[in-house]
C-alpha cells in the first residue's frame, strides 16, 4: 500500500518512525557481531577504540529497543 492510499499521515509517520528504529536495531546488532565474532573485520583499531566502538553499538540497540517498545506501549504499533 503506497502512504497516498487512504493511510493517516499519524499511522505513516508511526510506521517512519518505527522502520527507523528497526534499522538502528540492526545496524548495532550487526556492528556487535563484527566486532564480537569476526576480530579480522576490526582492523587496526586500538583496545580503547574497540571498547568504545562496542559500547557505542550497545547504546544503539538499547536506543532502539527501547523506541520500539514506547511505539508499542503508547502508540499500539507492532
Amino acid at each position: 500500500m503506497s502512504p497516498l492510499d487512504g493511510k493517516s499521515f499519524r499511522d505513516s509517520a508511526l510506521q517512519s518512525l518505527k522502520a527507523n528504529a528497526l534499522k538502528d536495531q540492526t545496524e548495532a546488532i550487526t556492528s556487535l557481531q563484527i566486532m564480537l565474532n569476526h576480530p579480522a573485520g576490526i582492523g587496526d583499531h586500538s583496545t580503547g577504540d574497540l571498547h568504545d566502538n562496542l559500547n557505542e553499538a550497545l547504546s544503539k540497540l538499547a536506543d532502539a529497543n527501547d523506541r520500539l517498545d514506547t511505539l508499542g506501549r503508547y502508540f499500539k504499533v507492532i
